[in-house]
């Protein structure tokens, strides 16, 4: 028995691209109720439907299969987690005589058998369970939920001596917490089971739009069972493609907004029995196509047994082609595959990353507004991602590029997107982010897709009238030391101006680059509406003002739109003092 210490903060998200990721795609329980305000929040309890367990052997010990078991609770606007404390209880009753269960206290954050993140530190988004095993029960006491799916438990299970081949057994967790009900889960541990193992596929990763190869898909069972059906995952970001739609395949389009990646996910179920010490091959390989619109890129592609019928997720589509069957391999390769091997993560699934050679141009663009002295104007500034590259910092996680904006003279920032952080006029750290500063830096996220960017809307107050004030707007590398962005071909236009009461010289406003206007632009290329914070409309994907989160925050506190009617009203207020002027002039020539 190992006791999982407690953790007294919240943990954050992971990175972009974990392995835990992956299995969010394909819930092992169904999504967590959304809760209504009158009632409190349900969460979802979860898992592997089964895990196969390694035959003891006499002498040898038994070999460890880990068991991860993870809690959903409603995210977005459905739901805020949950602080307080939580009990899961699991009962062991099930497997005794068929194995034997602890829990993995030193395995915080690591992989487990199903693919996602084992150990207390990993828990559910807050504090660690402490779990400890009395007999054929086991409690885990923790605290705080954070919205979304995330482990909760690791199991360490192995089968019991004296077992035999065949034997099978469940384990059911059920929680509980005050102001929180959760949804029960049970999962079948079996003696004997199937060990898939994805074998590694020789692609070329140096590659040019358009470029073109096959994958082979190959995998072997090296376990101690025959498996019944397999379900295939591939997942691929968004400068690649399969163009095959299998009808056998589910598809989806996971995160496709500007903050996300936008990976296609496919789930293909294989039927067949696939007999322990054997090898497989999909009888027609893979198609992998680098698109126009490819840089940095991976493909994922994973095996596990099918298990029982899954409902398929709402937002997966099928494929209408053909059905690709696997083969058992033939010659040297297959020579290999009757090791039995303990079932890990890294055997499941594969990962390639892909370099092609593509660009991105990164054009900024400014603004020009006007107003009396005292009125407050909004400013909308950012840039473009023109192409046809998109990109993305997969496994950093870094952000991509940063929006560097310089204050007009004459004018004062009084609100800012959330993304925002004000700094010197020498762009150095400012501890002060309330009152007005000379500089802002705007991050963007760690993905930028092709034809999006940022859209950023300032509210200026004009302190002093001065005829033709510029301020500047320029994107560049989020190193002010190292500022070039390599992948941008064109250079000139990462900067533009913001002109303040230049008055009308025929420039124009600085608009948002586009290459297609659409049916909703105006003839001149520039948008004919404004989406919510001042951008572009359908660039910002319908983000909410002052929330600074995905393409185009919004305004912090104060919204663009108010803004934009102050400003309107201070120009009709300075047209109208003109007019009055002028009325004055004609009636002293005409006395």
């Amino acid at each position: 028995m190992t006791r999982l210490s407690p953790r007294n903060a919240l943990r954050r998200a992971a990175g972009l691209l974990a392995a835990a990721g992956l299995l969010a795609v394909v819930p092992l329980a169904g999504a967590a109720a959304p809760a209504r305000a009158d009632e409190p929040p349900v969460f979802t309890l979860g898992g592997p439907a089964e895990t196969g367990l390694h035959p003891y052997r006499a002498g040898g010990g038994p070999k460890p299969s880990r068991l991860g078991i993870t809690v959903t609770a409603p995210s977005g606007e459905e739901g805020t987690g949950f602080a307080g404390r939580f009990t899961l209880t699991f009962d062991l009753s099930g497997v005794a005589g068929v194995a034997d269960v602890a829990f993995d206290g030193a395995a915080s954050g690591t992989e487990t058998s199903d693919g996602g993140a084992s150990g207390a530190g990993a828990s559910g988004g807050g504090a660690a369970p402490d779990c400890e095993v009395t007999g054929a029960k086991a409690v885990c006491v923790g605290t705080g939920v954070r919205p979304g799916t995330h482990p909760v438990a690791a199991l360490v299970v192995t089968a019991a001596a004296g077992g035999e081949r065949g034997d099978s057994g469940t384990i059911t967790v059920t929680g509980e917490a005050e102001g929180a009900a959760f949804t029960p889960f049970t999962t079948r541990v079996t003696v004997g089971g199937p060990d898939l193992v994805m074998e590694e596929l020789p692609f070329r990763t140096e590659l040019v739009p358009g470029d073109r190869q096959q994958a082979p898909i190959t995998f072997a069972n090296r376990g101690a069972g025959d498996a019944e059906g397999v379900l295939l995952t591939l997942r691929y970001t968004r400068g690649l493609d399969i163009p095959q739609r299998y009808s056998n395949c589910r598809y989806s389009e996971d995160d496709p907004g500007p903050s996300g990646v936008g990976r296609t996910t496919a789930l293909c179920t294989v039927e067949g029995a696939f007999e322990a010490g054997e090898a497989y091959t999909l009888a027609t390989p893979l198609t992998i196509e680098a698109t126009e619109r490819a840089y940095r890129d991976t493909f994922l592609y994973r095996i596990e047994e099918a298990g029982p019928p899954r409902p398929a997720p709402a937002a997966f589509e099928r494929g209408d082609g053909a059905i690709p069957r696997a083969v058992p391999v033939t010659g040297p390769q297959n020579r290999a595959a009757g090791r039995t091997a303990d079932p890990t993560p890294h055997d499941n699934q594969r990962e390639a990353d892909f370099r092609t050679e593509n660009t991105a141009d990164f054009a900024a663009y400014g603004d020009r507004v006007s107003g009396a002295r005292g009125a407050t104007v909004t400013a909308d500034v950012g840039f473009r991602n023109v192409g046809p590259a998109w990109i993305g910092h997969l496994r950093s996680g870094e952000d991509v590029a940063v929006v560097d904006f310089t204050v007009p003279r004459g004018a004062s920032v009084v609100a800012k997107p959330d993304r925002c952080r004000a700094v010197t006029a020498a762009g150095e750290y400012r501890e002060d982010q309330r009152s007005p500063a000379p500089r802002y830096l705007c991050p963007t996220s760690p993905a930028v897709h092709d034809g999006e960017g940022l859209d950023l809307p300032f509210a200026l107050r004009i302190e002093e009238f001065l005829i033709g004030a510029e301020g500047e707007v320029t994107v560049r590398a989020p190193s002010a030391r190292n500022p070039a962005l390599p992948f941008d071909p064109a250079p000139a236009n990462n900067t533009a101006r913001l002109v303040l009461n230049g008055g009308d010289d025929g420039d124009g406003p600085s608009t948002p680059p586009t290459s297609d206007p659409g049916p909703d632009a105006s003839p001149s290329g520039a948008p004919a509406t404004s989406a919510p914070g001042g951008g572009a409309a359908g660039a910002s994907g319908g983000s909410d003002p002052g929330t600074g989160s995905g393409h185009g925050g919004g305004l912090a506190s104060t919204g663009s739109d108010a803004l934009k009617v102050a400003g309107a009203a201070a120009v009709a207020l300075t047209a109208g003092l003109a007019l009055v002027a002028a009325a004055r002039r004609r009636t002293g020539r005409h006395s």
